[in-house]
């Protein structure tokens, strides 16, 4: 497939700048087989089963973006890629010219970070380095660093708003517990404990994966054939407890593994394909793809020409999923990480289970 069979025209002021004061008050296109629904967040609960399991991404977004001074004096931006141990990380680092290994940088008055060697990601080279830090990488993150807002939303917004609340808060799921992502895991924004309260009572359990999504997601396909665009790695790990209860709720005939999100698609997904619990996926998935882990998907709107599209695409089926955003667009729906978000209740694409 090309690129351009996964453009579409979006109007810019449905591009989401700040978040609902209510979490869950946001809108759900429910994408059906026979007719396209709208719906409201907390009407979810409503279209979960007793049985169903709903799979969460406890990742915890760190404030990855940082300002430097270079040991020459100059200025430098830093935003963090992943933690590769407790003092070490590999970073972007926007600067004048390629940094050497040995390189300083100093953060405030007291933290700096010296270059260990350059790296080549997203097949670029000349930006990314491995940092050792002074001390460990969350404490000099949590000193020095900010929230690194997706390049879509301007921090303008939500100053000027007398409503929304701060970023750390908001761009942050209510059950994040893992430290080490760069962007939200967003269709989890969506959810309150309350809600989550009242999913748990329908008799839907609700079990965690970590997917520590990297800054490689606001990276574009550069690519037009689609087979060609090399993903970028991120990490996850699936917990004994959540292996066991997804066990269970595939032995069950009505019961569905419900991915919120398409990290914990890409993560159950790989562990599927891997046959590893944990371990660093760059899974690409396209339409065509055969699903053996995830039979529905609660998942926000994403980019034109985003892997991400592509994703969904593969899930519902290429030519609903265009549809969807075409209704999405038409009805003036809210898009991107603040915004609204639709629910597929089945797989159309394959899966263990025949679904089609």
């Amino acid at each position: 497939m090309r690129l351009t069979d996964f453009d579409y025209i979006l109007p810019t002021e449905l591009i989401a700048q700040i978040p609902l004061a209510d979490r869950s008050a946001s809108r759900l296109l429910l994408v059906d087989e026979v007719a396209n629904q709208h719906l409201r967040f907390g009407d979810l609960v409503a279209q979960l089963n007793p049985g169903d399991l709903l799979v969460v991404n406890d990742t915890q977004v760190l404030k990855a973006r940082m300002q430097a001074r270079k040991d020459t004096g100059g200025a430098a931006e830093v935003l963090l890629e992943r933690i590769e141990s407790e003092f070490e990380a590999l970073c972007q680092v926007r600067v004048s010219k390629a940094l050497q290994p040995g390189r300083g940088l100093q953060f405030g008055d007291a933290d700096s970070g010296e270059v260990v060697d350059a790296a080549e990601m997203l097949g670029r080279s000349g930006e990314f380095y491995r940092l050792r830090f002074s001390r460990p990488v969350i404490e000099v993150l949590d000193a020095h660093g900010s929230m690194p807002l997706p390049p879509y939303i301007d921090p303008r917004a939500s100053a000027e708003s007398s409503t929304a609340e701060p970023h750390e808060q908001r761009y942050q799921t209510v059950y994040a517990a893992q430290p080490g992502a760069v962007a939200a895991p967003t269709a989890g924004l969506h959810f309150s404990d309350e809600l989550l309260d009242k999913i748990r009572a329908k008799g839907v359990a609700v079990v965690p994966i970590t997917l520590h999504v990297g800054a490689g997601t606001f990276q574009p396909v550069r690519v037009d054939d689609v087979s060609e665009h090399q993903m970028h790695a991120e990490r996850y790990v699936i917990p004994p407890s959540t292996r066991a209860a997804i066990t269970a709720c595939r032995a069950k005939p009505e019961g569905r593994v419900v991915a919120v999100g398409t990290t914990v698609v890409r993560a159950l997904e790989s562990a599927a394909a891997l046959g590893e619990d944990q371990g660093d996926t760059r899974i690409f998935i396209t339409p065509g793809f055969r699903f053996q882990a995830v039979d529905a998907l609660i998942t926000n709107f994403h980019l034109p020409k985003s892997t991400l599209l592509m994703l969904v695409g593969a899930f519902v089926g290429y030519e609903r999923m265009r549809a969807a955003y075409a209704c999405a667009v038409a009805e003036r729906y809210r898009f991107f990480s603040y915004g609204d978000a639709m629910f597929i209740p089945r797989c159309v694409s394959g899966g263990s289970r025949e679904t089609v």
